[in-house]
This record gives C-alpha cells, sequence and structure tokens, in this order.
C-alpha cells in the first residue's frame, strides 16, 4: 500500500519552503465567503442589490454564485491532486485527512485517487493508465470513448467517480489487499455522510436549497476538472511526460492567477516528469527543459484557451492517447508494479525508446 510518498531530505525542505499557504486561504476564502453568503441570504433574506422581494434573486447574481463556486469547486479538486501527492503541505497527516474529507464530499476515496493517480504518472498514456481510461485504452473503441467523453464533460463528477472507482471494482486491479481494504472503509465512511445529509435535506425539505447551492456547481466544477484533463492529455501520442502533455506556462494575468490558485497543475508536462517536485518550482523546471533543448518543439502555450483548441479536434474526433491517437505499441517499462510516485520518470520507469527528452 502507498500510504506515503518517501521524499528525499531535499524534496521535502522544498515542500516545506514553498508559499502554498496564500493559494489554499484564497481557494477557502473564495469558497466558504460565496457558500456562507448565499446560506445566509436565503435564510434572512437577499439583500435590495441583489433581490427585489428578498427572496427571489436577480439572474445575474444565481449565474455568478454558481460560476464561482464551480471554479472554486475546481480549485478545490486541484486541492485534492495535491494531498494526493502529499506535496501540499510538509505536514502529511493534514494531506491525508484534508484528502478523505475533500474525497467524500465528491465520493471519490482518497486511497482510490491516489493507486489510479500513480499509474498514470507512471505509465502515461500507456494503456496501464488507469486514470485517463478509456481514452488510453486500446480495446476501446472510438465510438465509446466519445460516448465516455460526454460523460466526462456533461455529468462533471459523475465521470471521475467511474474513472477512480474502477481500481477498486475491476476484477484485474492491480492495487494491495491493504489499499482495497482501506478503499473500502472509505467509501463506507463517504456512503454514511451522504445518508445522514439525504436523512436531513428530506426531514428539512431543502432539496431545492441543497440542488441549486451546491449540486449544481459542484457537477459544473466537475466538468471543468474533466475539461483540464482533457486539454493537457487528449490526442496526446508520446509516453515521454515533456512530450505526452500539454503544458500552460501563463503569459497573461488571467492565466497566471487561475494557475496560482490550481497549484501549478497547469504546468504539467514537468509535473509529469517529477510528480515529487514541489508545485512551486515547475515553471522554471519547464523554462530550463526549453532553454537546454532548443531544437524540441514541446507542446507549450502561453494561455488555457490556446492549449484547449489544440485539443479540441481530438475532443471531437478521436478522444484518445498513445495508442489509441496512432502511438506504437509502448516498450515495457523497467518497472512493472509500480506503488509510489517516483521523482524522475522517464529515468526510473521508462525504457529509453519511449524516453526524447533526456
Amino acid at each position: 500500500m502507498s500510504s506515503d510518498t518517501r521524499f528525499t531530505p531535499e524534496e521535502t525542505k522544498a515542500i516545506a519552503e514553498k508559499t502554498t499557504k496564500w493559494n489554499l486561504s484564497a481557494v477557502r476564502l473564495g469558497f466558504f465567503g460565496f457558500l456562507i453568503l448565499e446560506i445566509v441570504w436565503r435564510t434572512t433574506g437577499y439583500p435590495g442589490w441583489i433581490s427585489n422581494n428578498g427572496q427571489d434573486p436577480n439572474l445575474w447574481w444565481q449565474l455568478t454564485y454558481t460560476a464561482c463556486i464551480a471554479f472554486f469547486v475546481f480549485c478545490w479538486t486541484s486541492a485534492f491532486h495535491e494531498t494526493v501527492h502529499q506535496t501540499l503541505s510538509s505536514h502529511n497527516n493534514f494531506n491525508k485527512h484534508l484528502g478523505r474529507v475533500i474525497g467524500s464530499v465528491v465520493f471519490i476515496p482518497y486511497t482510490a485517487y491516489r493507486e489510479t493517480h500513480i499509474r498514470h504518472h507512471a505509465y502515461l498514456n500507456r494503456p496501464e493508465d488507469w486514470e485517463l481510461w478509456p481514452y488510453s485504452d486500446p480495446n476501446r473503441g472510438r465510438g465509446f470513448r466519445r460516448l465516455f467523453a460526454m460523460v466526462d464533460l456533461l455529468l462533471g463528477l459523475v465521470g471521475a467517480m467511474i474513472v477512480y472507482g474502477r481500481i477498486y471494482w475491476c476484477k484485474n486491479s492491480p492495487i494491495s489487499s491493504q489499499s482495497r481494504r482501506q478503499i473500502r472503509n472509505e467509501y463506507i465512511y463517504a456512503v454514511g455522510l451522504w445518508i445522514a445529509l439525504a436523512s436531513w435535506l428530506t426531514l428539512s425539505a431543502n432539496w431545492l436549497n441543497f440542488l441549486e447551492v451546491w449540486l449544481l456547481p459542484a457537477m459544473i466544477g466537475g466538468s471543468i476538472q474533466n475539461l483540464r484533463k482533457f486539454t493537457e492529455h487528449l490526442g496526446m501520442a508520446s509516453y515521454d511526460p515533456l512530450l505526452g502533455t500539454r503544458t500552460v506556462r501563463g503569459t497573461n494575468w488571467i492565466t497566471r492567477l487561475s494557475s496560482f490558485l490550481n497549484f501549478d497543475i497547469f504546468i504539467h508536462g514537468p509535473h509529469h516528469r517529477h510528480p515529487r517536485v514541489a508545485h512551486t518550482s515547475l515553471g522554471k523546471m519547464m523554462d530550463d527543459y526549453v532553454v537546454s533543448n532548443p531544437d524540441r518543439d514541446f507542446p507549450v502555450y502561453g494561455t488555457y484557451l490556446q492549449a484547449s483548441l489544440a485539443m479540441l479536434p481530438w475532443l471531437v474526433r478521436n478522444p484518445g492517447v498513445g495508442m489509441n491517437v496512432g502511438a506504437a505499441a509502448p516498450a515495457t517499462a523497467k518497472a512493472f508494479d509500480i506503488r509510489d510516485f517516483v521523482q524522475d520518470v522517464s529515468r526510473e520507469v521508462l525504457e529509453n525508446e519511449d524516453v526524447s527528452i533526456g
């Protein structure tokens, strides 16, 4: 079971010194600020600049609230991602406890996400990449992949529940019995939490409020997260982490701010090659790779819109990665059973045939 990432002393020092508290504080303030205001106003009445009668908010506020909560839910999924890497904080109990809380809320067990994501880094774009299923699975036809892409985009968190749940429910799952027990316990906790919430919502007749205040924005936030996954991966054939993902290195303040609030996950290539590196180091790392390899055409974009437009034809025509978009079958990995995030995927996992950037 890969319950704890093993960091080098240098990696631990870098994680302890980074400034994640500002990112996380901004996400918490934005999310809980909007959420608490909406709940209070629904209880005591809206102010006059939002509602004409104090009870029914104007359309502009409903749209603004939904969009803001959806965006901050998206940011929380990025925080969830950092807890899985155990790089959000140098205090690992905080990483695991926060990850399990978020996982229970979105019904994705922390350990299932972690086990899936470890293999996503180790086997990027390969058939063994559980996180990019079905797009990485050469046994899944284009029609099925198109259908599942619509599930990912339109049903938000539902697609993520299926993808991350597979590593527990599938018979050919590579996880250990200890991890399986942990995932089972996390599912039980999440089920208990949602049963208690559903009981309260029923007794208090608050289902409609719950739908408007939380469920709809959360589903949209999940869709944004899945769109991010598509933007960084769909259509990428290479098994090399730097060439097999799209990286966004923001050139305007909107992209930089969004990247800041999402813990620099947009700088995706170096993150994939070095999954234990503090997110604050990824930008410089990408710049160094570009300078050191002037003849390489890295898939680096200045805005997320540019990267999304590059992905869009693949989403429409052929949502896939690796072999499903024309790559040759990957070479055998140096290690078949990766159970933790490694320091350098290219050097520790991939054979030379699948590495283009040394």
